[in-house]
């Protein structure tokens, strides 16, 4: 590389870097965010065309953080320690988004919980159930993905459901899960789950307060759109 290339590429690093000190990722493409990611293990190389192709293979910047080290590995510029960084930054954001739904006050409304999993479960390109586990306070005690695939009565297990909050000795729970075509229209399935678990829950006194659908950028709430006010209803008709 000759000193006037080197030069030009220290310096695009630079205001990069300065950039992002001075005002975070205002401002940042994507594709400027993977390139500074990458930058911090590769010293020397320009990384803007990896950082590219990488953004091109996997459509937005979560998907190239939630991509498999294999799948990183077929982009040209793209070694292990970088692999490693990509991890370990999208590792920790998750801990940190975590964490943080389970440390603040109760959650009073779908557009909190959204604000969390929408970075978990937007982008996935397979449907992944989760399950938020409260207490009594409807204070968050943990999250779990509990099933993941095609999500239908027959891969959804309500018992499996009701065993795990048990074990975690919850008093009300909230589930979503993802579309990966983007719509958050619930479907016929997802709404005969939704009742099956509500069922479930009510007969061992435990609330199911929410039920999720995360699209692009948008949310189906069950609770919002008295989806799960029926159902209990239906419930308390049925025990009659």
């Amino acid at each position: 590389m000759n000193s006037d290339k080197k030069n030009k590429g220290e310096g695009h690093r630079k205001r990069l870097r300065d950039k992002f000190l001075s005002s975070g990722l205002s401002g940042f493409h994507d594709y400027e965010v993977i390139e500074l990611l990458l930058t911090l293990a590769t010293p020397r190389r320009d990384c803007k065309e990896a950082a590219k192709d990488a953004l091109k293979r996997f459509k937005t910047l979560q998907g190239v953080l939630e991509a498999s080290p294999d799948e990183l590995c077929e982009i040209n510029g793209i070694g292990p320690v970088n692999i490693f960084g990509i991890k370990l930054v999208h590792a920790a954001a998750h801990r940190y988004l975590e964490k943080k739904l389970i440390n603040k006050n109760p959650i009073n409304n779908s557009n909190e919980l959204f604000d969390f999993l929408r970075h978990d479960l937007r982008d996935k390109n397979i449907e992944c159930f989760r399950a938020v586990f409260l207490d009594a306070k409807n204070k968050v005690i943990r999250t779990e993905t509990l099933f993941e695939g095609s999500l239908t009565s027959s891969s959804v297990y309500p018992r499996e459901v009701v065993r795990a909050a048990l074990k975690y000795h919850a008093a009300a729970l909230i589930f979503a899960h993802n579309h990966p075509s983007g719509d958050s229209k619930p479907s016929p399935e997802d709404i005969s789950i939704t009742r099956q678990l509500v069922f479930a829950c009510r007969v061992v006194n435990i609330t199911v307060h929410e039920h999720l659908v995360i699209g692009d950028n948008n949310y189906f709430s069950f609770a919002d759109n008295g989806y799960i006010e029926k159902m209990n209803r239906e419930y308390d008709i049925q025990v009659k």
